[in-house]
């Protein structure tokens, strides 16, 4: 009786505090450096997009999903950008050797957002992926507020719906 009455107080706990319209905030983006298509350097503290929403996605050349995930979004990538004004920003965790398959895979599939290299996987680990795809969503003060792991067909409905949420300063739970 007691473990009921316990979950049923955590579970009221949780409905409230969900509904309360707060941000979940996963931290801030990391100050990690990786590699951009054309092999500077860059850190990704320094990603902007003038205050709106971006979406950060960790992908691989050998990874069918992410692949997949990436097709459907750049179907409608121009559209999401005119409409909210997101920016979406891949990034490769291929290592140094499968690396060299990215700008095929990429110029290949005809993909129109940016597209960065963390070759030694240390933006991987401070984010901690584990499993791509992996997806963030970032608001515009640089605090990484959802995510998600994996993808189903029409998963990408769902991010845009999060970040029109953002840009509505909505709840995301």
């Amino acid at each position: 009786m007691k473990k009921i009455f316990l979950f049923l107080t955590l579970i009221t706990v949780y409905c409230f505090t969900s509904a309360q319209g707060e941000q979940k905030n996963y931290g801030k983006i990391p100050s990690v450096e990786v590699k951009t298509m054309e092999g500077k350097t860059f850190n990704l503290t320094d990603l902007d997009n003038e205050g709106k929403p971006i979406i950060i996605t960790f992908w691989a050349t050998w990874c069918k999903p992410c692949i997949k995930e990436h097709d459907a979004i750049n179907e409608v990538y121009e559209d999401w950008v005119e409409e909210t004004g997101v920016k979406m920003v891949a990034v490769s965790i291929d290592n140094a050797r499968s690396s060299k398959k990215v700008m095929p895979t990429v110029n290949g599939k005809g993909w129109e957002f940016e597209v960065l290299l963390d070759e030694n996987s240390d933006l991987k680990r401070a984010m901690n992926v584990n499993v791509p795809p992996h997806t963030f969503i970032v608001d515009g003060k640089g605090s990484i507020v959802w995510q998600h792991v994996g993808y189903l067909d029409g998963d990408e409905g769902e991010y845009i719906e999060i970040v029109r949420k953002v840009i509505a300063g909505e709840s995301l739970e």
